[in-house]
């Protein structure tokens, strides 16, 4: 179960680091608001993995999963660059993940 807190504070992570694009500064109230919210589940749901998960594990990959979503959600919704090389990087980046999880595994942490 852990892991699953692990994903979706990765998703929240996400969602707060696009969010503060839309904040202004945190000058828009309903943007902040949504923003600070998915601040505080993002970093409870990691805190609660990390009951199981290692930190360096769990951290590595809760800013790994956050951003290689904002990376594509900035290419999807502000028209940031598209290059294959930036592409291959957060390839890498999802390797890394997947690599963390199975050493993980491997090491008995579940």
């Amino acid at each position: 179960m852990a892991w699953a807190y692990l994903v979706v504070a990765g998703f929240f992570e996400c969602g707060w680091a696009i969010g503060l694009k839309y904040t202004d500064g945190f000058t828009k109230l309903v943007p902040s608001l949504l923003t600070v919210s998915a601040m505080a589940i993002s970093f409870w749901l990691l805190a609660v993995a990390m009951r199981t998960i290692p930190v360096g594990t769990a951290y590595a990959i809760w800013v790994g999963i956050g951003a290689v979503r904002v990376a594509i959600l900035g290419m999807v919704l502000l028209g940031e660059s598209r290059d294959m090389m930036k592409i291959v990087c957060l390839l890498l980046i999802i390797a890394g993940i997947v690599g963390l999880k199975l050493v993980s595994l491997s090491q008995g942490a579940s």
